[in-house]
């Protein structure tokens, strides 16, 4: 393991001793409930152990879908709950690693395989849990190209070095591959003396990230556009922390981007259409590609060109029928980028 920082060195003495179980966070923000989950994916926490399941520090549910097959990377798995939902989903043919640089919740998650698996009813491990840097994937053995999700929950807002974490994931993102996380943003940059609070910036609050930086960050590595699937503010549910950050906003989003060269900084109509084939699992009537995309099976939307391209050149492509290309130009697609709640400079750069 290469040498880490101070920050990263007490979130993970934090996360991997001083912390026994999700009652002991001092703020409500990675108190991860039941509400943000899907009823299918309820459905399989049912079937995890409860030992995992007490150890889930998170703030939404960024597991996205059609993942079945899939090759899947959870981003800072701890004890290993998202996991374990995302081996269910990926059945057999498909395989989950799971990244974490604390080996106490390795352990935890290590020691819950053999029994998960046989739950699954699965003749062999498609999970493997390993030690490694969000910043140097390498240290995972995470190679270029070969991961066609990632998935990470409340955990980039922890790194000290997040322009390092994005270029990472789409290093190891194949073409077309999708980054699906959920974490902690901040309508305003928060101040130095607050992000160099260790306690703060264990409980997910020091490090959030500015969403005005986070767009410019993910338009300098090459993703031009990304799109806000939920997202809430955070009641922080601690008197004494309240003080110490003021007036800051902080919430929750979920945040979907792909790995697209096609995809371009603004909305722009081509006249292309879609349509849902109501074929993506436990979607048999409308999907959701994000908070203001909800496609209806059946029925034919217009799309601006980068919505195209995240419906045509990903997974989903067997799960709609596009029609139209780029050859015609008609302007700017008529839409509003999306917001976050009560911040005006949130959104990617599509409707």
């Amino acid at each position: 393991m290469k040498h880490i920082s101070e920050k990263t060195e007490f979130v993970k003495e934090y996360y991997g001793k001083t912390l026994r179980d999700k009652t002991d966070l001092k703020t409500s923000t990675c108190k991860c409930t039941d509400e943000t989950l899907s009823p299918y994916i309820r459905a399989i926490e049912k079937n995890i152990d409860e030992e995992i399941l007490t150890r889930v520090y998170g703030c939404g549910s960024p597991i996205p879908d059609a993942v079945e097959g899939c090759v899947v990377l959870d981003l800072g798995c701890g004890a290993g709950r998202d996991v374990y939902v995302t081996s269910r989903l990926v059945g057999p043919k498909g395989f989950v690693i799971g990244v974490d640089v604390a080996h106490e919740q390795l352990e935890i998650a290590r020691r819950h395989l053999d029994a998960q698996m046989k739950r699954f009813g699965y003749e062999k491990p498609n999970v493997d849990f390993r030690r490694g840097l969000i910043e140097d994937l390498g240290t995972a053995g995470i190679e270029d190209c070969s991961v066609d999700v990632v998935i990470s929950n409340c955990v980039i807002n922890l790194s000290p070095d997040k322009r390092a974490v994005f270029s990472e994931i789409f290093r190891i993102l194949k073409p077309g591959g999708e980054l699906c996380f959920s974490d902690v943003f901040s309508g305003r940059r928060v101040p130095e003396h607050l992000t160099n609070d260790s306690l703060l910036h264990a409980e997910c609050l020091g490090g959030a990230m500015y969403t005005g930086d986070f767009r410019r960050l993910l338009r300098d590595i090459g993703c031009p556009d990304y799109r806000v699937v939920s997202g809430k503010r955070i009641a922080i549910e601690n008197r004494e922390v309240e003080a110490k950050v003021g007036m800051i906003d902080f919430f929750t989003m979920t945040i979907r981007a792909f790995k697209l060269d096609s995809l371009e900084d603004a909305c722009e109509d081509y006249g292309q259409t879609a349509v849902y084939l109501g074929t993506v699992p436990g979607r048999p009537h409308a999907f959701d590609l994000d908070d203001h995309h909800r496609f209806i099976t059946g029925k034919p939307a217009l799309v601006c060109g980068n919505t195209a391209s995240m419906l045509s050149e990903t997974r989903f492509a067997r799960h709609f029928k596009v029609s139209g290309d780029r050859a015609v130009h008609y302007g700017p697609f008529p839409c509003t980028p999306a917001r976050a709640p009560e911040e005006s400079d949130a959104g990617g750069s599509c409707c």
